[in-house]
């Protein structure tokens, strides 16, 4: 009997690195959800809020040669969902860094090569900017910023990680996916994600009696990103023709405001809300981490540990609450895009920041609600 010559279709292998962080949880529970077969890459292991397993491979990025050793040898990777971050102690002065350009550079670098070299099927990249992409930081941008709004005006690793899948994909015929979200939150501890810091900032505001005040500057309208949402859209823009060599801002869908917001959060937490009382995120929980300490021990948390749980989320909060600056960031990005291209999922914005803090309540990283 003559045996067929047609190829077995390749099954999809998808390498996530920053495996622990806010977005690369969110993407390994939504790449297992559709199927794929999955890897984490980080230098700790993710701890998924499913309880399911993944593999996992400890990698620190930044070694050139345990990566090569590490990636050398996964000659079936078919796609990587690319959410790795190196950030400097001080966070928003960081952005701006050489430094902190250079090792993210070298990051993607160090885990690309090797899948080039040895993975025959690789097919696509997604990787992570923000809009950082189109100097929210530094100056006003275009309302609301169009994806060709992005030019090289400043320094920013974004633009020299996608010069570089654009150029490596040109010559070994793989494609890549930009995506650019606004402000993302989620259910995960140890990340860049404000929610967190507010979660503990309520907690010990409670503890010590004192109502739970907006501690930012002044009112502004701002867009989020819930890290779902994100992952699903790494999901969709891995099989998308559409999506190919493509960037794509990503938001909710929605608008809000800190202050409308909080007390639906105060009443997620199970906190009495209160008066503005303008403070830095970042010193009031330095300040306080013998209460959270005696928090901890009081509602058998498992974040002992106040900064492992709040990561550097606190000097985020800080910079999303423009606390100190005249006004807040103007910052309103199009998703025309994005739904045109056939994505059109949305997510309520304050009910994504209540499931993710109940989540967080749930797998006893915060004290319960009191209700």
């Amino acid at each position: 009997m003559k045996r067929s010559s047609a190829k077995k279709p390749v099954r999809n292998k998808v390498l996530v690195t920053g495996a622990s962080g806010l977005l690369g949880i969110a993407a390994i529970e939504k790449f297992l959800s559709a199927e794929w077969n999955v890897v984490g890459v980080s230098r700790r292991r993710p701890e998924l809020p499913s309880g399911r397993s993944v593999d996992y491979l400890s990698v620190d990025l930044r070694d050139e040669t345990k990566a090569r050793d590490a990636f050398e040898k996964l000659t079936d990777v078919t796609h990587i969902a690319y959410t790795a971050l190196h950030e400097k102690p001080e966070l928003v002065a960081g952005w701006s860094s050489k430094d902190q350009i250079d090792t993210n550079n070298a990051m993607l670098r160090n885990m690309v090569e090797p899948i080039l070299r040895k993975a025959p099927n690789f097919r696509h990249i997604s990787i992570l900017q923000g809009t950082k992409v189109y100097g929210v930081h530094l100056h006003p941008i275009p309302i609301p910023a169009r994806e060709r709004d992005a030019h090289p005006d400043h320094p920013n690793f974004f633009f020299d990680q996608e010069a570089f899948v654009r150029e490596r994909g040109a010559k070994h015929g793989f494609d890549y996916t930009a995506l650019r979200p606004q402000l993302v939150t989620g259910p995960t501890p140890g990340a860049l994600n404000v929610l967190p810091a507010i979660g503990a900032y309520a907690a010990i505001r409670r503890e010590k009696g004192e109502p739970f005040g907006f501690p930012g500057g002044p009112s502004f309208v701002w867009e989020a990103a819930d890290a779902d949402l994100v992952a699903d859209v790494m999901v969709w823009a891995s099989q998308s023709p559409e999506a190919a060599n493509q960037a794509f801002n990503i938001t909710n869908g929605d608008v809000f405001e800190w202050r409308n917001a909080w007390p639906g959060l105060a009443e997620t937490l199970g906190v009495r809300a209160g008066p503005d009382v303008e403070t830095s995120l970042a010193v009031y929980l330095k300040e306080n981490e013998d209460v959270w300490d005696r928090i901890a021990a009081k509602h058998e948390l498992r974040a002992r540990n106040l900064r492992e749980f709040v990561g550097q989320g606190d000097q985020h909060a800080d910079f999303a609450f423009a606390l100190g600056a005249p006004a807040g960031p103007r910052a309103f990005v199009s998703t025309i895009k994005l739904r045109q291209a056939g994505f059109t999922k949305t997510v309520d914005t304050e009910a994504s920041f209540s499931a993710a803090l109940r989540s967080l309540m749930d797998r006893k990283f915060l004290p319960a609600a009191v209700t």
